[in-house]
């Protein structure tokens, strides 16, 4: 009996300290949670002060609530430090709609605008100039998957010719993408534009800037961990740098593939009429020729420095598909008229470089995908390393679609070669 009296006298003892002891721990995690908040608390707002001297205005601290201010701050950088070292280490930035407008003085300065969004110049702190590309709100999920496919794509690769992603913001608000700033604009702006905004490029330019076109493809098809497809190569979404340098842009439409895949599923029509490869707008499969296709588009408005599709404008010439001119003067061993059109800066000694230029884009424009080159072999081809072989017709399956409907020189007009690439 006295031992059982003293068992349970132990057994109330424990359940004692371990009350003790859970009532302690309690306490001691409940004062260290405090601290810790009290520090993280004084911290924030340390660097609130860092943050209010780069936001730009209507951002300066006590212009906006501090709750909405938190929301604001919650990115990927906590201070300017944490950016620089971001942008050195060539990691996209996360940025929140607040220091966007900071960087845009409230988005000021509008460049330009395309189906997706409008663009507008901004600076860093640092003075350095950026596009910042602003999702239309209403595009919905569409939108969402376009900033979803820049970011994975642009986000992870590097090269010379390729526009550089600093950075995204991804809220409520604003759906963003920062770019670095490419000073003279885009390509169709000095291949079509009109005075004061068009620049005549002579040809010797020209060549460099379809060289480095055609290498920013080939790194993006050859060269990348993952085979990324473009599907919109025009030269709208070719930028030129201070010194007229090239870098391809507008990753919206590109698509990362595992290099094993030979060929894609599209769901619905991707790329721009005019550049899209036939396969784009047909139930066929897809493979990363579609870029190879659109380059040789590029090419010949390149040449011809016109669009290769004038629609809307009643001169005979604006009527003439220029690819399909130029293939008729190639086949005729008349190409005088084309490398005229490609010397128009009177570059006279680049007239091997432009009759490359023109075989070139003969063969990236072929039908069959299979005919087609690789950038790989594009760029050496560009840069006469390679030797080009007589190409093929490219055009031959339109002559079912232009029978009856030719000008008097043999060109198809544009609306029946448009409704060919549409119809297959």
């Amino acid at each position: 009996m006295a031992l059982s009296s003293g068992i349970l006298a132990l057994s109330i003892i424990g359940v004692l300290v371990a009350g003790i002891v859970t009532v302690v721990a309690t306490i001691a995690i409940y004062l260290c949670a405090k601290v810790a908040v009290q520090m993280y608390l004084h911290k924030e707002d340390k660097l609130g002060g860092h943050r209010d001297g780069w936001l730009g205005n209507g951002a300066a601290s006590g212009s906006t609530p501090r709750a909405v201010q938190n929301e604001a701050d919650d990115v990927e950088m906590g201070s300017m430090s944490f950016f620089i070292e971001g942008v050195q280490n060539e990691r996209p930035v996360r940025f929140s709609s607040q220091q966007l407008r900071g960087f845009t003085q409230g988005f000021a300065h509008k460049v330009g605008s395309g189906g997706f969004g409008v663009v507008y110049m901004g600076r860093f702190p640092n003075g350095t100039p950026v596009a910042v590309k602003v999702l239309n709100s209403t595009l919905g999920r569409r939108a969402e998957e376009q900033f979803m496919a820049e970011v994975g794509t642009i986000g992870r690769t590097y090269h010379i010719n390729l526009v550089r992603l600093y950075g995204f913001c991804f809220d409520a608000a604003v759906k963003a993408l920062v770019y670095e700033y490419m000073v003279n604009g885009s390509l169709d702006r000095h291949l079509f534009g009109s005075a004061p905004e068009k620049r005549t490029i002579g040809f010797q330019k020209l060549h460099e800037i379809a060289v480095g076109t055609a290498k920013a493809v080939r790194y993006l098809h050859e060269e990348c961990q993952h085979r990324i497809i473009h599907y919109d190569i025009k030269p709208e979404n070719v930028l030129l740098g201070a010194d007229m340098a090239p870098k391809v842009s507008d990753f919206g439409l590109a698509k990362l593939c595992d290099r094993e895949d030979t060929h894609l599923t599209i769901t619905g029509a991707r790329g721009t009429p005019g550049y899209a490869a036939p396969e784009l707008w047909m139930p066929l499969p897809v493979t990363h020729k579609c870029d190879v296709y659109s380059y040789g588009m590029l090419l010949f408005e390149m040449l011809g420095r016109r669009r290769n599709l004038e629609l809307g404008l009643h001169s005979r010439e604006s009527q003439e598909w220029y690819p399909r001119w130029v293939w008729h003067r190639f086949e005729a061993g008349e190409m005088d008229a084309v490398l005229a059109r490609a010397m128009a800066a009177g570059d006279l000694d680049d007239t091997e470089k432009a009759a490359r230029m023109c075989k070139v884009a003969l063969w990236c424009v072929q039908y069959r995908p299979e005919d087609r080159p690789s950038m790989g072999n594009v760029v050496r081809m560009l840069e006469g390393e390679e030797q080009i072989a007589t190409p093929g017709n490219p055009f031959a399956h339109l002559a079912a679609y232009s029978a009856g409907a030719t000008l008097t020189d043999g060109t198809t007009t544009e609306s029946n070669v448009s409704s060919a690439f549409t119809r297959g």
